[in-house]
């Protein structure tokens, strides 16, 4: 493979993992905003003891488990690009 097309895909890569750390700093941000909510609606749930703060508090973590479920998926991704240009730097 060319010099320059490695280079190229090299520069791709680079810049998909700075764009999905970027989004990680902000998923980091909205979990931990996420799990507070659901502490707070899980407290207020027990406290209450209704039906209606039950289904909030377990729609709030519901949303937590979805968030860390993406957040997840996005760090696989960065571990995945991260040994892409390992494999594309070996080329050089």
């Amino acid at each position: 493979m060319g010099s320059w097309l490695v280079e190229r895909r090299l520069t791709q890569v680079s810049a998909r993992i700075r764009s999905l750390r970027d989004e990680l700093s902000v998923i980091d941000e909205q979990l931990d905003h996420l799990g507070d909510d659901a502490d707070d609606q899980e407290i207020r749930a027990l406290v209450s003891e209704t039906a209606g703060a039950s289904f909030e508090a377990r729609d709030a973590r519901r949303h937590v488990d979805v968030m860390a479920k993406h957040r997840s998926h996005v760090v696989e991704e960065i571990a995945s690009l991260e040994q892409r240009q390992d494999e594309l730097l070996d080329r050089m």
